[in-house]
């Protein structure tokens, strides 16, 4: 073969091991999205715990910087303390060596078997129609595929040409520094200690790097791996930062220790792997976990320490309490679709939470006949705005990701939630208004009439807190009672429009007044509409009472007709 058939055969051999590597990974995380996420709801302040947790996860997706990433995500999303997160990224560090000892099975004349796993997932995929079956078929099929780029890779350094090539150029290039920096900038342009580790175990095969000197390499990927969660720290917050900073302390550390002790014990190290009755491609794997399990091993005494050195590298910014900004859900949580659901449920309680102390505001506003609280209904109301476009956006992207069925139908019904929450916001800032006018023209309403409409809000107020009970907890049994309440808020509008003609017609009420009074008592009553379209959608994607209450009088006929246990 000439040079550049070698390299062609080379480079495809990388790029199928990556797409094998990255099919492996997306597919595991998809179909174990529900058992991460009982994963991760089992944190707590337990470092072992946090390590297990770790591990079990990276082994679950089958790269530790999705874990980190995610870990980011949910620290900047407030779900996770940094001692929490630290104790995460040490156990996702032991769970990434997995990936390493099977691509060293393909020096047990594996590798051939283990490619036919591509043809094997393919078939399941393509058999099966359960959609979880079709994910754990398509990470089969990214692990053969792995296989099959290091096969191809396998033959391209068996090239005499690349062979002497890269032989020469590990003969002089020794110097352990010089080997970690590049372990260092190969996994860095990579974004993956997997691959960096498939290519370092291939040439260890064909005996193009000598052991001693891939010792050094695979120490250097460890650091070059923390690139990934540092560019994923960027734009987060200043504890999601420290995150990125602690995983790189972490690994770095490690690698100055056993550096030292490698570089000073070189023999006796690389002795005492050559004494494993293994190939030379799994000595350099089992280097790998030792590493990963030895330096948890020295620094879990001192994650305290570490969450305080980061803590003292990367200072708190002040936080702006004004500048809107999302709390609970983060680009980098879509890497886990189960979690980045539950997130944005979260994110949109928020904002109906937000929406509804600002109705108090404007409220208070009226009854009180006081502005002194403008420009805090301005500000939410600007926040509220930014969560509706920002979650928008957010339901588009999670909507091109592989949900089930009941996720998707979910994702499509908050696109109306939001909608409906945005203009209750909207109806506080009309209360506002209206409070201005009534101030600037010297409008007061008569006892009678604040009566009636303190009475109204506080139903409505009542309401707004049981939608959003609905909504959170998924209740469907109570959605008659908000059926209820809003025919209440219907009738309580009728009542006290009449109430209003009357005054006027008696002379105790102005055509003004009366003219502000009806403007806030059908803004309440819309208000009540939209809010039980925010319950309803639990149970309908537009928020239909019609259409939700036919679905669950279908579901009890069917409940009803089912035959009895042990019936024939």
């Amino acid at each position: 073969m000439d040079v550049v058939t070698v390299i062609i055969k080379l480079l495809a051999g990388l790029g199928i091991l990556m797409t094998g590597i990255k099919m492996l990974s997306e597919n595991l995380e998809r179909s174990a999205g529900k058992g991460m996420r009982k994963l991760f709801g089992k944190i707590s302040g337990n470092r072992f715990a946090g390590i297990c947790v770790g591990a079990v996860t990276t082994v679950l997706v089958n790269s530790s910087s999705a874990t980190t990433v995610m870990v980011i995500g949910f620290v900047n999303a407030g779900l996770m303390t940094l001692f929490q997160a630290t104790s995460i990224i040490m156990g996702a560090n032991i769970g990434t060596t997995l990936t390493g000892v099977i691509i060293a099975l393909s020096g047990f004349n594996l590798g051939i078997y283990m490619a036919f796993l591509a043809f094997v997932g393919l078939v399941i995929a393509m058999i099966s129609k359960n959609d979880t079956v079709k994910k754990i078929g398509a990470a089969i099929t990214g692990l053969g595929l792995m296989f099959v780029g290091l096969s191809f890779m396998s033959h391209s350094f068996k090239s005499p040409i690349l062979t002497d090539a890269l032989t020469v150029v590990f003969e002089h290039v020794t110097f352990p520094l010089l080997l970690i920096l590049i372990g260092i900038v190969c996994t860095a342009v990579f974004q993956s200690s997997a691959a960096m580790t498939a290519i370092v175990v291939t040439m260890t095969s064909a005996e193009i790097i000598p052991i001693n000197s891939a010792l050094f390499v695979v120490l250097g990927t460890n650091i070059g791996t923390c690139v990934t969660a540092i560019i994923a720290s960027f734009g987060a917050s200043t504890n999601a930062k420290r995150t990125a900073v602690i995983h790189l302390l972490f690994n770095s550390i490690g690698t100055v220790i056993f550096t030292a002790f490698i570089w000073i014990f070189q023999k006796p190290v690389v002795s005492l792997f050559g004494m494993m009755p293994v190939q030379p491609e799994m000595q350099v794997a089992l280097f790998h976990v030792c590493f990963n399990i030895i330096t948890t091993a020295l620094l879990v005494p001192f994650i305290k320490p570490l969450t305080r050195l980061a803590t003292a590298l990367v200072r708190e910014k002040k936080d702006d309490d004004s500048t809107p900004k999302m709390y609970y859900i983060d680009d980098r949580i879509l890497q886990t679709p189960v979690i980045a659901v539950a997130q944005v449920l979260k994110e949109v309680s928020h904002m109906a939470v937000l929406a509804q102390e600002n109705l108090d505001r404007g409220i208070n506003s009226i009854e009180l006949g006081s502005l002194a609280e403008r420009e805090k209904i301005l500000q939410v109301e600007e926040k509220i705005n930014f969560i509706n476009k920002g979650v928008a956006r957010y339901l588009i992207k999670m909507s091109s990701l592989n949900l089930s069925r009941s996720d998707e139908k979910l994702i499509g019904s908050l696109h109306h939630v939001i909608g409906d929450i945005e203009r209750i916001g909207d109806h506080a800032e009309n209360f506002l208004e209206e409070a201005e006018q009534m101030q600037e023209n010297g409008i007061t309403f008569s006892e009678d009439a604040m009566d009636e409409l303190d009475n109204m809000y506080k139903k409505v107020r009542y309401m707004f807190d049981r939608c959003i009970y609905v909504f959170e907890n998924r209740d469907e049994t109570a959605l008659k009672e908000i059926s209820k309440l809003e025919s209440e808020v219907d009738m309580l509008k009728r009542v006290l429009g009449n109430n209003h003609i009357m005054r006027l017609n008696s002379g105790n009420c102005s055509v003004e007044c009366g003219t502000h009074f009806y403007a806030i008592i059908s803004a309440l009553e819309r208000v009540a509409d939209h809010l039980t379209n925010v319950a309803f959608s639990i149970k309908s994607p537009s928020g239909s009472q019609l259409e939700a209450m036919q679905k669950i009088a279908k579901e009890n006929a069917k409940k009803h007709h089912a035959p009895k246990e042990g019936s024939n």
